[in-house]
């Protein structure tokens, strides 16, 4: 995989630790901006505009206590599990499984989001949970 080559758990870290000062902090500052940009390029690029664009979605269900992120991306709405690093978009499967990068945008988006609440908080009936996963989840024809 590609954490043999020693770059992509870099990514991951980097985020991280950024993700934790700008947490401490409650602001993200022009140094993060840049080292985000420098070490995540294009994919920074386009985290970013979704954040300031308001696609960073964190759904509550109830009674249940489910969560689910979202991020609205230019095709459709991605599923996006932080906890397991995982992401129903393209991106995902073709460059992340394939181990040229670790994270796609929507992911880099939904950790930024999270840290500095900066996401659009919905709260649904646990009866649209099964109907919304079903939309979440569908794969592009």
């Amino acid at each position: 995989m590609a954490e043999d080559a020693g770059v992509n758990p870099s990514e991951i870290e980097l985020l991280e630790a950024i993700c934790e000062e700008a947490k401490k902090s409650g602001k993200i500052t022009g140094s993060h901006l840049a080292r985000l940009l420098q070490v995540f390029g294009q994919r920074f690029n386009k985290a970013w505009r979704a954040l300031l664009d308001g696609r960073v979605k964190k759904y509550s269900f109830k009674p249940s206590g489910r969560v689910v992120w979202i991020v609205v991306g230019k095709k459709r709405d991605y599923l996006v599990m932080p906890n397991a690093e995982f992401c129903t978009c393209d991106d995902f499967y073709y460059r992340v499984m394939d181990g040229e990068a670790h994270l796609c945008y929507h992911l880099i988006a939904q950790k930024i989001a999270e840290t500095l609440g900066w996401y659009d908080k919905i709260t649904e009936l646990d009866e649209l949970y099964d109907v919304l996963m079903k939309e979440w989840r569908r794969v592009e024809p």
